[in-house]
């Protein structure tokens, strides 16, 4: 549902908005009154309704600010005030802390999970191929139709792949369907449960939950919070962005940001070039030498942690580069060492690489794109104004494909072919977490030695990332048009040797 302006988007979009609004104009007297109000300004008795009740429309929407100002949900078992343990969340120096995405209990409507049943168009057909498959004689004819006994039933699909009709369906969880590692099940009452030993923290539950029960906690309220006090922030923007705001171009985006309060604005494509050519050479000298066996890429915040959860003992082939976000803010932070750095992406899961305390003192804020546009919503800047401002920097057309799927391990190979002309290159990228986790288990059993190995959480790369606004299609073509725009193609090979430390 990424890039269909769907009721949950919009309701969603509001939260942020409101959030976002209290921590530029709230003062520490009225905020707790301003929170409270939100869940009442967001659902009101003349508009849509879009649960059984406004009650609980009310009471998600309170849990969906939560949210949003860094909270975690409250327990349903015993009493807990809406703004209990606002003051943890009330500084500027707020940090994610897991669990990063959470169910929200009174959202969910508990979907029945891998269960296949009859659908009524079902006609009866003399041939009945669906009771012949089954293993298990779970279906026969009821009233001239095709019955599944479901306590018979094993689940495996074989009916539904025979039926002439497609007469038979299988119910599944949209959540637990677009979840790679299979991290969701049930509590006891049937909702949705994460399981956050498995979780990767991907996002792509909460953008394919219709009921918007699933969310991820925010950092909005305390970006918002700290350009009101005047801090000096510097924005750092993922090369996902190009498209994502509108009619806006990047220029416009740039003025937008300005606007908003950051003093400067990067590409964070600048710290893609430097991690292109370092891992070029990473390779290079320890793949093709075979020193390792393969180099697996680590700008994907999602893929590193499927490879260490999953796969511990090939945590050693993770390359050890910095990643675009972490290279960029520490380039940012050598020349404004006072200046806060927020980076801007389609990510979810960079927020949690950001609480990492290796990365803590290089990148004060993340949020998405998605939140941005909140923010903009709460200073009222228009999408779809034209401003005339200075360009982004100039980061080169590999440094802005890193956006789309592939395009890591494509920046890498030209700096290859370039810069190290003996070396032939393997290459393989994978994308969505079941692939991710198919190839890593090809890599392990040494199917792929020799190989750089690019890995996507998301399908389609980052620009399908969970804080998105685009649908996948147009964003890819907005990274086309934004890589022919550059006026250069790769980095150089010096970008290698620096150290940002």
């Amino acid at each position: 549902m990424r890039g269909i302006e769907t009721q949950v988007r919009k309701i969603r979009r509001q939260i942020f908005a409101e959030v976002s609004r209290i921590g530029f104009e709230s003062d520490d007297e009225s905020l707790i009154h301003d929170i409270e109000a939100i869940p009442y300004k967001i659902v009101t008795e003349d508009g849509p309704q879009y649960r059984d009740s406004i009650y609980r429309a009310r009471a998600i929407a309170t849990e969906r600010v939560r949210l949003a100002m860094g909270m975690c949900l409250r327990p349903t078992n015993k009493p807990v005030h809406l703004t209990d343990g606002i003051e943890a969340s009330n500084i500027s120096e707020k940090y994610y802390e897991p669990p990063l995405m959470q169910v929200v209990p009174s959202a969910c409507a508990s979907c029945e999970d891998n269960k296949y049943e009859v659908s009524d168009m079902c006609k009866g057909c003399l041939a009945h191929p669906c009771a012949e498959v089954c293993p298990k004689h779970a279906i026969s004819m009821v009233n001239g139709h095709s019955y599944i006994d479901q306590e018979k039933c094993v689940h495996c699909g074989k009916c539904k792949s025979v039926c002439p009709y497609d007469a038979i369906s299988k119910k599944e969880r949209p959540c637990s369907r677009a979840c790679g590692v299979k991290a969701i099940g049930s509590d006891e009452f049937g909702r949705a449960k994460i399981d956050n030993e498995k979780c990767v923290s991907c996002g792509m539950c909460m953008v394919s939950c219709p009921f918007g029960a699933i969310s991820d906690k925010s950092q909005i309220y305390q970006l918002a919070r700290s350009l009101k006090e005047g801090n000096e922030i510097i924005a750092e923007i993922a090369p996902a962005f190009v498209g994502q705001f509108g009619s806006m171009e990047p220029k416009d985006v740039h003025a937008a940001l300005e606007t908003l309060g950051f003093s400067e604005v990067y590409e964070v494509a600048l710290g893609a070039d430097i991690g292109a050519v370092s891992e070029a050479k990473h390779y290079a000298e320890k793949v093709a030498t075979g020193e390792l066996p393969f180099l697996l890429t680590s700008c994907c915040p999602s893929w590193s942690m499927l490879a260490k959860k999953y796969f511990p003992t090939m945590i050693d082939n993770i390359s050890q580069e910095l990643t675009p976000m972490v290279a960029t803010a520490r380039s940012i932070k050598q020349e404004h060492p006072d200046a806060k750095v927020v980076f801007i992406g389609p990510c979810a899961a960079k927020k949690l690489e950001a609480s990492r305390r290796s990365v803590r003192s290089d990148v004060d804020f993340v949020i998405t794109f998605e939140e941005l546009v909140g923010m903009f919503d709460a200073k009222g800047i228009d999408m779809g104004e034209k401003e005339n401002a200075h360009s982004m920097h100039d980061a080169t057309a590999a440094g802005r494909g890193y956006a789309v799927a592939g395009g890591v391990a494509g920046a890498i190979e030209e700096c290859l072919k370039a810069y190290y002309p003996d070396v032939t290159p393997k290459i393989i990228h994978a994308e969505g977490l079941a692939e991710c986790k198919k190839t890593l288990a090809l890599a392990k059993a040494g199917k792929i030695n020799g190989c750089l190995i690019e890995g996507m959480g998301c399908p389609g790369g980052c620009i399908a990332g969970a804080g998105t606004n685009l649908p996948l299609n147009k964003a890819a073509a907005k990274v086309k048009w934004f890589k022919s725009v550059s006026s250069k193609q790769l980095p150089p090979k010096e970008l290698a040797e620096i150290e940002l430390k």
